[in-house]
C-alpha cells in the first residue's frame, strides 16, 4: 500500500498518468466511432481534429518552454508576473483571431461540413481552444514544484468528458456531440489551470506577497517583445512540425474521401498511442539533462545517449510487437470492415523508432541553443510529407500515406542531423563518449 501511494505522489506518474488517461480515452473513442458510425465519420471526425491541432502552435507563440525560464531571470517578482501574465495575455489574443481564421478557411474548404449540428460545434471547437493559453499557468506552477494537483483535476476532466461522450453516442448523437464537448473540455482545463495557479501559486521571493489574479492591465509591451524575440524560431518550427505531423489526414480526405481518411485514421491512432511514453519522460528529465550540460560535455553527452538507446530499444520493442499482432488487433478493436488498416498500422508504426529519440534531440537543441536547426528540421518533414502524399496517395491510397509519414518522420526526426556541420560533430561525440 505505501508503494501503491508513493507511485501516485510521484511526478513522472502524475504526468504520464495525465496523458496516459487522455489518449487511451482518445484512442477507445476512435474505437467506438468507428463501430458506431462508420469509417466515413471517423474520417470526418479525424479532420475535424487535425486542423483543431494546427491551431495549437499557431496559438501557443513557442512560449510553452521560454516564459518560466525568462521569468526566472527577474529579481523583482512584479517583473516577473508581468512577463507571464503578457504572454497569457498574447495566447489568449491570438487564440481567437487564430481560432477565427482557422474556422473561415476550413469553412471555406469544407462547406457541406457545416450542416446540422456541425455549424455549432465546429465553430465552438476552434473558439473555445482561446482557453488552451491557461497553460502557461501549469508550467509556472510546475516550476514551483506543483505537478500533482493540475494532473490529476485534467484527469478527472477528461473522464466526465469521456463518459459524456460515450453516453451521447449510445444515445445515437453524432460526431457534432463530440466535436462540441472536446471545446467544452478546452474550456474547462484552462479554468482549471487559472483555479489551481490561484490557489497554489507560492510567493516569487520569500520577502514578497503572492501575485493579484491574472487581468490583461498588466500587460507590458517591451517583455512581450523580449518574449516574441525568444520564441520566433520555436513558434515557427511548432507550425511547421504539426503540419507535417497531421497533413496526411487532411490530405487523404481531400484525395481519397473521409472514408479513406477515417480507416487510417484508425490505424495511425494505434501507432501514435506510444508517444506519450517519450514525450512525458522527455518534459520529466529535461532539469536533468540540462544540470548535466552545465557539468560539462562528458557528463551530458553520457546521459544523452544513455536516454537515447532505451527510447530506441522501447520504440524499436512496440514497433515489432505491433507489427506481429496488428491483423489480430484492428480485426478485435475495429472490425473486418477495416481490414485495410492492417498494412497501415505495420509502416505508420516503425514512424515511432524516430520519433521516440526526436523527444530528446529537440531537447538537445533547445539546451545547446541550436533552435533554428528545429525549425529546419521540421520544414524538411513537411516538404517531404507533402510531397510525398501528393505522389503516393493517387496510387497507394492509404499505404502511400503510411510510406509518407515513415519516411518523412525519419529524416525530420533524426536524418536531418548528417545535413548539418555542428549536429555532425555532436553526433560523433556522442558515439565517441567515454566514461572518466
Amino acid at each position: 500500500m505505501n508503494f501503491i501511494i508513493k507511485l501516485l505522489q510521484a511526478r513522472a506518474t502524475a504526468m504520464l498518468g495525465d496523458k496516459m488517461f487522455k489518449l487511451a480515452a482518445g484512442a477507445i473513442l476512435t474505437i467506438f466511432v468507428a463501430r458506431m458510425l462508420g469509417a466515413a465519420e471517423l474520417g470526418i471526425f479525424s479532420i475535424v481534429m487535425a486542423w483543431s491541432a494546427f491551431l495549437v502552435p499557431i496559438t501557443s507563440l513557442g512560449l510553452n518552454n521560454i516564459v518560466v525560464r525568462q521569468m526566472v531571470k527577474h529579481d523583482k517578482g512584479k517583473d516577473a508576473m508581468t512577463m507571464l501574465y503578457s504572454a497569457i495575455s498574447m495566447r489568449l489574443l491570438l487564440g481567437f483571431i487564430g481560432g477565427s481564421f482557422i474556422l473561415l478557411a476550413f469553412y471555406w474548404l469544407y462547406p457541406d461540413l457545416f450542416v446540422g449540428h456541425l455549424r455549432i460545434a465546429i465553430p465552438a471547437l476552434f473558439l473555445l481552444q482561446t482557453f488552451f493559453g491557461f497553460l502557461l499557468f501549469e508550467f509556472y506552477l510546475n516550476y514551483q514544484g506543483t505537478f500533482r494537483t493540475v494532473a490529476y483535476i485534467k484527469a478527472a476532466i477528461t473522464a466526465v468528458s469521456f463518459s459524456i461522450k460515450l453516453t451521447l453516442l449510445y444515445q445515437g448523437f453524432g460526431i457534432a456531440s463530440l466535436i462540441l464537448f472536446t471545446g467544452i473540455e478546452f474550456l474547462l482545463v484552462g479554468l482549471a489551470q487559472y483555479i489551481v495557479y490561484r490557489l497554489k501559486h507560492k510567493p516569487y521571493n520569500e520577502t514578497e506577497n503572492r501575485w493579484p489574479g491574472y487581468h490583461p492591465r498588466w500587460f507590458n509591451l517591451a517583455q512581450a517583445k523580449q518574449l516574441l524575440k525568444r520564441s520566433s524560431w520555436l513558434w515557427l518550427s511548432g507550425i511547421v512540425s504539426v503540419i507535417y505531423l497531421k497533413i496526411d489526414i487532411v490530405m487523404l480526405g481531400s484525395i481519397a474521401g473521409a472514408e479513406q481518411a477515417g480507416i487510417y485514421a484508425a490505424a495511425s491512432r494505434l501507432s501514435e498511442l506510444w508517444y506519450v511514453f517519450p514525450a512525458t519522460l522527455a518534459a520529466r528529465y529535461y532539469p536533468d539533462m540540462i544540470r548535466a550540460y552545465q557539468q560539462g560535455f562528458n557528463s551530458y553527452y553520457l546521459k544523452l545517449r544513455r536516454f537515447a538507446l532505451l527510447f530506441f530499444a522501447a520504440a524499436f520493442s512496440i514497433a515489432l510487437v505491433m507489427t506481429l499482432i496488428a491483423p489480430w488487433i484492428i480485426s478485435l478493436l475495429f472490425g473486418a470492415n477495416f481490414l485495410a488498416a492492417v498494412e497501415v498500422l505495420q509502416i505508420h508504426v516503425w514512424a515511432g523508432c524516430f520519433i521516440f529519440v526526436r523527444y530528446l534531440i529537440s531537447q538537445h537543441l533547445l539546451i545547446t541553443e541550436q533552435e533554428p536547426l528545429s525549425l529546419a528540421s521540421h520544414v524538411i518533414g513537411a516538404l517531404l510529407n507533402v510531397g510525398l502524399n501528393i505522389w503516393l496517395i493517387p496510387t497507394m491510397g492509404i499505404v502511400g500515406a503510411a510510406w509518407a509519414t515513415l519516411i518523412s518522420y525519419s529524416f525530420a526526426s533524426f536524418f536531418f542531423l548528417f545535413l548539418f556541420k555542428s549536429t555532425r560533430q555532436q553526433m560523433w561525440q556522442l558515439v565517441t563518449v567515454r566514461k572518466n
